[in-house]
């Protein structure tokens, strides 16, 4: 099964929807139960830059539908995620800065992910590679599956873009590099699995950006609202 794909604004495909992981080694389906649907109130923050500059995060339209595994096992989930984010800038840098965004998910087992904090002093931990931008976690790529045990927390990061580097070669780029003021991305229906866990798992979203300009560079990490797997 696939996803319908992530989109950077003004619609280009970002990159082909991924399918979803299937657990293995499993025994005949069990019975089928009803996904669960569950809405999510997105979430903003604004962060005032070196030169004036203000810059805010968001993420908007967001939902999660939580699904079990085929062979009805609780070590197993499935979730279908969509969500819009942008990355706005209003000041002086805004129309010359570059604006760097980098989606993706915290997923944890029996471990609580609220933890990872909105607040402005949390907002300042991450910072941009060219393997992504993450809130300092191991990362795995979204659609590859990811195996958690008990205590352990991981980021999976939703982009990949495949472009030659300098010397022909190819490279990934786990964000999205546009000009500014301002950058976006939409996902529907995107989708992960999560194996091994036996107790209760959690995921939500994040969104880290990083603005850069002739003077000064400024992140900021969104974080969702924390969503239960089973």
């Amino acid at each position: 099964m696939y996803g319908k794909g992530i989109r950077a604004h003004g619609g280009k495909a970002l990159g082909v929807a991924l399918a979803a992981a299937l657990a293995l080694g499993l025994g005949p389906a069990g019975v089928g139960r009803a996904d669960t649907f569950i809405p999510l109130p997105g979430a903003v923050i604004t962060r005032q830059l070196a030169d004036g500059t203000v810059m805010t995060v968001r993420i908007a339209d967001e939902s999660a539908t939580i699904s079990g595994s085929m062979g009805d096992t609780p070590m197993h989930r499935n979730v279908w995620t969509s969500a819009h984010a942008t990355v706005d800038l209003d000041g002086p840098s805004a129309s010359t800065a570059t604006i760097k965004i980098s989606p993706g998910y915290i997923v944890g087992c029996q471990v609580d992910i609220g933890s990872f904090s909105p607040s402005e002093s949390a907002s300042e931990e991450a910072t941009v590679s060219s393997s992504g931008i993450t809130p300092g976690l191991p990362s795995e790529t979204l659609g590859a599956g990811i195996t958690l045990g008990p205590g352990q927390a991981k980021a999976l990061l939703m982009l990949d873009l495949e472009k030659p580097d300098d010397y022909g070669m190819e490279s990934h780029k786990r964000y999205n590099k546009v000009p500014g003021p301002h950058a976006g991305v939409t996902w529907a229906d995107e989708t992960f699995a999560v194996d091994g866990c036996g107790g209760y798992a959690q995921a939500r979203s994040f969104i880290a950006a990083e603005v850069d300009s002739s003077n000064y560079i400024g992140n900021l990490v969104l974080y969702g609202q924390p969503f239960s797997m089973g």
